[in-house]
């Protein structure tokens, strides 16, 4: 019995630390444009919404998974998100500090919904069934969230590069998430299996083009918000 629980706890933990990642680099691509000391409100009301939306979506999850093609949309939510994020917001300067912060939290609780509808089901499936290490799950979950935010934030100043990174990982996870949902799977992947590995990819390469072509784009129209 104790065993049993312990591989659980195992499982839970290294599900935890996966799935924790997709929120923290929502957070911490939300956040980037903001000052200094914008930044860590965003990422504190960002990680505590996050984890809010986590806890709420531990009970309603089932629930809402029964909606149909739920999943899928919000796969497209989250690409659109991405693709902005990747883009970023060139013209941040001349927004008021108070609209940014208001228009980052908005972008984090947005797409902290779609991820962790998504998670909380893996935990749960990792959980079995079982309470207590559902809400250990969830307990370990505002370490991994606020700290990874804070450290991926730092590592996109001194690396640039984990900016697109980051893009494309939300963009893979909005891929396997429309690969599950349900009824997208009955028309499409049971007919072309091959979609299950297909999706993640294809939605991975279309995140960073777009994202990267209207970043471009955008600077070329605003030469002046060039850096």
């Amino acid at each position: 019995m104790i065993s049993a629980f312990l591989i659980g706890l195992v499982k839970i933990i290294l599900v935890n630390i996966v799935l924790s990642g997709d929120n923290a680099v929502v957070i911490a691509m939300a956040s980037r444009g903001l000052k200094p000391e914008l930044r860590k409100k965003a990422v504190f009301w960002g990680s505590f919404g996050a984890i809010g939306l986590r806890v709420v979506l531990t009970f309603i999850a089932a629930w809402m998974l029964r909606i149909p093609l739920v999943q899928f949309v919000g796969s497209l939510i989250l690409v659109w998100i991405a693709i902005k994020l990747l883009k970023g917001e060139d013209d941040a300067h001349e927004i008021q500090g108070s609209s940014r912060l208001l228009e980052a939290f908005r972008t984090i609780l947005i797409a902290n919904l779609v991820i962790s509808l998504d998670n909380v089901v893996a935990v749960a499936g990792a959980a079995e069934g079982n309470m207590v290490l559902i809400i250990i799950g969830l307990a370990l979950s505002i370490p991994l969230i606020i700290w990874g935010s804070q450290l991926i934030m730092k590592l996109m100043e001194r690396f640039p590069v984990i900016i697109i990174v980051g893009g494309g990982l939300l963009g893979y996870t909005a891929g396997e998430m429309m690969a599950e949902d349900k009824i997208f799977r009955r028309l499409v992947v049971d007919s072309f299996p091959a979609f299950d590995d297909f999706l993640p990819v294809c939605l991975t390469v279309l995140v960073i083009v777009i994202g990267l072509l209207w970043k471009v784009r955008s600077s070329e129209t605003n030469p002046s918000d060039c850096r």
